[in-house]
């Protein structure tokens, strides 16, 4: 079907709870696993109800953030969506603990028993009003987001708008641009510090109404975290600050070079070439249209999938005023379609696009028949290595969106990936500290900011911008608001993509097999499981990191 012809009903939560007391109550009753697992395939049916229409809100929502009526039914399910999610957990109690267990563990599998665990760690009913009011939050700071305006060259921009001129060849441009850029966040600075000082409280509170000591345990737990924990991801950073940030900084160095200059600013990150980085040949139509030839091309999987969503009007992604930045892609259950949101503004990130956000649909279309749902429930890391990994496979057709400079590209977004791992590992320290004391006041989280940017990004100079020099960039980074402690999954995964790329290029085939394999694998395993099964090093064994950056120094050689 068709996403524009796609039904919304907004739920009656009263009739909702009715329907999960009732599956409660079947279970209750259920005199064999099979007659339990039949109750479970009706939460199945009425949960993917309850997805479908959060996630078409979601979607119209932000596709037109002045919409009354969507705006209306967000703000329904800001409040209903902790309800709900409660209502769930108090099913999977139940389930969790039939005395069919046994047979329901061989049947769905026991990552979903332990992410079942998880869950119950995460919500309780004491704290929906703190849920609810966390939702509020995030809503507030991306409509923020979505508010600026920013008057440059000639035109009145929003974030998403402002890319290309940050990463203009001209060097005066784009030191203007981020000017510009920057004025907004210094104008706003005091909401967006109050958003965030609000929003670590909540968390923080939540973790402590649950029991806990501080936010992490229910933090790990909402990140469904089912086989690693704190101590693994500080190892992983110790790795990253040890084995990669040196590599990473020759390749800045490198990247100067190649610019021709004798220092690099701050607003020379995110530039690899003197005559500005390569972007794709044509518009928002025509890219969609390179998509399909490409996906067409690369495996008789890929193609099916992308003429599925392009036929089925499953991508917005043209930049448009009153939209919300980012982008991402999400899953529509009751119609078995992957969605993709983005904001093209014709730069080389309307490619990623393509390939990031393509690489996690293909995986989700690609397991949509499969009849245990939990397999869906893919972890954050295995969700971004498909569309890191992605990224790569794609690149023999780059000539398709890039013309003449697809090998610019090329090199440009194999470089980019390398040094993205030690700016998303501090990400994660950052948030690792700013919760471990929630107390810090907005001076100190930028200065701690600003102290991680000098261990982790030691080439940054920000001289001139008195924002960024005091700390204040990590407020345009939307995770951070949004998705608290989400963002070393794209580290972990990408050197998974890292992993895929030196294997690629040795035996594409070979690759491409294991990758299928591993897409296709979904959730039934925990992620060490999933990368053994795969080939691949697992990122959190020491070594991992230095393997792969000797591999790429001999290759940038």
């Amino acid at each position: 079907m068709k996403f524009s012809e796609m039904p919304y009903t907004r739920p009656d939560i009263d009739e909702t709870k009715k329907e999960f007391e009732e599956l409660i109550k079947e279970l209750d009753v259920a005199k064999s696993g099979e007659e339990a697992f039949e109750v479970h395939k009706k939460f199945y049916e009425l949960t993917g109800h309850l997805q479908t229409a959060s996630e078409l809100v979601l979607i119209r929502h932000d596709i037109n953030t002045v919409d009354e009526k969507y705006n209306e039914e967000k703000k329904f399910f800001d409040e209903a969506g902790p309800v709900i999610q409660n209502l769930e957990v108090e099913y999977q109690k139940k389930l969790y603990e039939s005395p069919y267990r046994e047979y329901l563990e061989k049947k769905i599998g026991h990552v979903a028993f332990k992410n079942m665990e998880l869950s119950m760690k995460s919500v309780n009913e004491k704290i929906l009003p703190l849920m609810q009011e966390e939702n509020k939050l995030v809503t507030e700071y991306n409509d923020l987001l979505a508010s600026a305006k920013i008057e440059f060259d000639g035109k009145e921009c929003n974030l998403s708008l402002m890319n290309p001129y940050l990463h203009s060849n001209d060097r005066n441009v784009r030191k203007a641009a981020w000017k510009k850029f920057t004025e907004f966040f210094t104008n706003n600075k005091e909401q967006f510090d109050e958003i965030y000082d609000k929003l670590v409280k909540n968390r923080t509170q939540q973790g402590k109404e649950l029991g806990y000591e501080n936010y992490f345990p229910l933090g790990y737990a909402r990140m469904m975290r089912n086989c690693y924990g704190r101590s693994e991801i500080a190892e992983f950073r110790k790795q990253v600050k040890r084995d990669f940030v040196p590599f990473v900084e020759k390749l800045h160095d490198r990247r100067r070079e190649r610019l021709g200059i004798d220092h690099l600013m701050y607003f020379d990150e995110g530039v690899y070439f003197k005559n500005g980085n390569p972007a794709p040949t044509g518009d928002w139509k025509q890219i969609l249209e390179s998509g399909r030839k490409l996906y067409g091309e690369l495996s008789p999987e890929t193609r099916e999938f992308m003429n599925f969503m392009c036929d089925n009007e499953l991508f917005d992604v043209e930049g448009r005023k009153n939209k919300t930045t980012g982008g991402y892609m999400t899953y529509i259950p009751d119609h078995k379609s992957p969605f993709i949101f983005a904001n093209f503004n014709g730069t080389s990130g309307d490619a990623d696009v393509i390939t990031h956000e393509c690489g996690h649909a293909f995986q989700g279309y690609l397991t949509a028949n499969d009849p245990i749902r939990e397999h869906a429930d893919i972890t954050m890391e295995t969700a971004e290595t498909h569309s890191m990994s992605m990224e790569f496979f794609t690149e023999p057709w780059m000539k398709l969106l890039f013309g003449d400079r697809a090998k610019d590209y090329v090199d440009m977004h194999f470089e980019d990936s390398i040094m993205f791992i030690p700016y998303g590992t501090m990400v994660d320290e950052f948030q690792d500290i700013i919760y471990d004391d929630p107390a810090l006041s907005p001076k100190t989280r930028n200065e701690v900011w600003r102290d991680l940017e000098k261990q982790y990004k030691p080439h940054l100079d920000y001289t001139g911008n008195k924002y960024f020099e005091e700390g204040g960039f990590w407020q345009k980074q939307h995770h951070i608001y949004d998705n608290p402690l989400y963002y070393i999954d794209y580290c972990i995964a990408g050197t998974d993509a890292l992993q895929y790329k030196i294997w690629m290029d040795e035996d594409f085939k070979g690759a491409w097999a294991s990758y299928l394999k591993f897409c296709k694998l979904s959730a039934s395993d925990f992620f060490d499981g999933l990368i053994q099964s795969a080939g691949l090093k697992n990122p959190f064994e020491d070594g991992c990191l230095k393997y792969v950056a000797n591999k790429l120094s001999v290759k940038l050689k």
